[in-house]
């Protein structure tokens, strides 16, 4: 009886054991993944940012330009109407 309760027992912290390292090797496992989803986030975020500031400097010339296109047309159209 008492070699069925030590086996009993035996299988109890074995399996506790199992069950401690396979949780500890998951939550590295899910660690790893959350650095490395972390990162990626991160560098998205940076390239983002390095686009909208592309655009913004690229709206400021567009409108820049076109500001100056419709000064010069409103110049030829003054001129066109003095004649």
């Amino acid at each position: 009886m008492i070699e069925i309760v030590g086996a009993v027992v035996g299988a109890i912290i074995g399996a506790a054991v199992l069950s401690a390292r396979t949780a500890g090797l998951e939550n590295r496992k899910g660690r790893d993944t959350l650095v490395r989803l972390t990162s990626a986030v991160e560098s998205l975020n940076t390239q983002l940012d390095m686009l909208r500031r592309e655009q913004i400097s690229l709206h400021a010339e567009t409108f820049g330009r076109l500001s100056d296109v419709e000064r010069s047309v409103a110049r030829l159209e003054g001129i066109r109407d003095r004649n």
